[in-house]
């Protein structure tokens, strides 16, 4: 039976939502970050040589990465329409939404959280220079990355409900972490982006969604790891 290591405001609350989802029978260990240092515990980082969250383990098997999860999970359960089959319409799309995800979303906003940390925490005159380094980052960069990627999933989430189609698909699972992070950051609000607003509405709605929620209990932190 799959063992979901579920850290504390990390994104190990996917694998909990999508094993929700699939109705699957699944252990759960909690394990809770040091209060001072914020970090996971040394017996959770003990299970995989990244010390990152999610992990699972399913016998001998240790895995980490949640798109990596989401596919090892999915694997066990091939009817599910959480992952469209090859030739079916919304497959690609589907596609898109899974690794833009991680390769797209999560690696810019990763980048926006070093840059906010490093400024944040450098003394004067360092922080000043620093800003007007990390200015030119945003401007040239993570800025434009980040506006088309927005354009791109409100005019998506215009023409149908989900980032994986017509139907709730493991795209949306794995592309609610990097959402949630854009709407605490106020890069994500009903005016400017009323159909990803709708998108949050649809998915605090789902059963599964409210059963992992109440499971979990605590609240996500944008990109902690």
């Amino acid at each position: 039976m799959i063992t979901l290591h579920h850290l504390e405001f990390s994104q190990s609350f996917r694998i909990l939502w999508l094993l929700e989802e699939l109705g699957a029978e699944y252990e759960l260990k909690l394990y809770n970050r040091d209060p001072e240092t914020a970090l996971a515990p040394a017996e959770y980082k003990a299970l995989s040589p990244l010390g990152t969250a999610p992990v699972i383990t399913d016998g001998e098997l240790v895995l980490a990465e949640s798109n990596a999860i989401i596919d090892y999970i999915l694997d066990q359960y091939p009817d599910s329409p959480l992952r469209p089959k090859v030739g079916e319409t919304d497959r690609a799309r589907h596609l898109f939404w899974f690794h833009a995800s991680q390769g797209s979303l999560m690696a810019v906003g990763g980048i926006e959280m070093i840059m906010r940390v490093l400024e944040s925490r450098s003394p004067w005159p360092i922080s000043k220079l620093l800003g007007a380094v990390f200015g030119k980052a945003r401007e040239s960069f993570t800025g434009p990355r980040t506006a088309a990627l927005l354009a791109k999933l409100e005019q998506d989430l215009e023409e149908a409900p989900w980032f994986g189609g017509n139907q709730v698909t493991a795209a949306d699972i794995t592309m609610s972490y990097p959402m949630e992070s854009l709407r605490d950051r106020g890069q994500l609000n009903e005016r400017d982006f009323p159909n990803a607003i709708a998108w949050f509405e649809r998915v605090e709605a789902l059963p599964s969604y409210i059963a992992a929620r109440k499971i979990d209990d605590r609240p996500s932190v944008a990109f902690a790891i």
